[in-house]
Formats: structure tokens, sequence, C-alpha cells
């Protein structure tokens, strides 16, 4: 299986979402989120792929749902649970010629894929938006940082935000 990294934008209270969508306006961190998804699969929750509303270019979508009625656009994998989804994933990773797999959401999909991810792409939102959605806690024990670069704010962004970019510590 390919390395998982998890790519998302989190706001200094733990906040990923509001309302089916994000609590701010990034488009600098939208460049951001496609240069790093660019050429992988991308595996998100069905409620993550709605609010998105349609595949990405350029990517892979996997979605993951139980819901049989659940009826993907055309392209679109979809896996009934995480490990199907994930090796639909690694399939089209391999056709691909991508390194890794990017996951993007939401919350439970993130929960579940923590504990296996080796890197997390975060955009730290400096700001404290409202939100229903919320990144699951990061034991910083186990991972170290390798990149930072802000904190940025370009002229059409809501808030200045930094990329961190975290490695899993190798255990043992």
């Amino acid at each position: 299986m390919r390395p998982l990294a998890l790519v998302v934008a989190v706001a200094e209270n733990g906040v990923i979402g509001r309302d089916s969508d994000l609590p701010w306006r990034l488009p600098s961190d939208l460049k951001h989120f496609r240069a790093l998804t660019w050429g992988k699969p991308i595996v998100m929750g069905r409620r993550t792929f709605q609010s998105i509303g349609k595949p990405l270019p350029g990517r892979t979508s996997v979605v993951v749902s139980a819901d049989p009625s659940f009826a993907p656009p055309e392209g679109v994998l979809t896996g009934r649970n995480l490990a199907e989804a994930l090796a639909l994933a690694e399939d089209a990773a391999a056709a691909m010629g991508a390194q890794e797999i990017s996951i993007i959401g939401g919350h439970r999909l993130f929960a579940e894929t923590l504990p296996l991810a080796r890197t997390l792409h975060l955009t730290e939102v400096h700001g404290r938006p409202e939100g229903d959605v919320f990144f699951p806690s990061v034991e910083s024990a186990d991972w170290r940082e390798t990149a930072r670069e802000g904190p940025l704010q370009g002229p059409k962004d809501d808030m200045a935000f930094s990329y961190v970019t975290l490695e899993r510590r190798r255990q043992g």
C-alpha cells in the first residue's frame, strides 16, 4: 500500500467545516490543495464529495459510502468501506504512477485514517471560525514538523494561514 497523506485546512479551534462547506474563503489554499493532490487518487467521504459537487480534474476520486442509493458520476470510484476504498485508491495510484494517496475528508475519514497516515499536509488557518466539523486531535509526539511556510494571506483570502507538513515519527 502506498503511503497515505491527509490534506486538510484546520482552524486554531480545530474547525474544518460548517454546514457542509468550508467556513472560510481561501483561494490561495485551494491552489495549494490542487498542487498537493494533482495526479493522485483522492479519497473522501460521501458528504465531502457532495459538498464539492463533482470529480476534481487531474485526480481520481474515490468516495467511501455505504449508502446503496449513492450514485456517483461516471469516473468516480466508490468503496463501501475504508478498506475497499483504499484498495481502489491503490489500484488507481498504480495506474497513475502516484507515490501516495491523498485523504481529503471529512471528519470520520480523517479519524479513521490518521493512525495509518505517513504525512499530514496541514493548512493552519489563523482564525477561530464557528463550525460543526472538527479535525481529530493529533498526538504531537507521533509527528515531526518537516516544513512550514507562512503566515501567508493573499488579497482574496479571508484569513491568514500557514502551510505545515508533518511526517510520522518512526516507531521503535
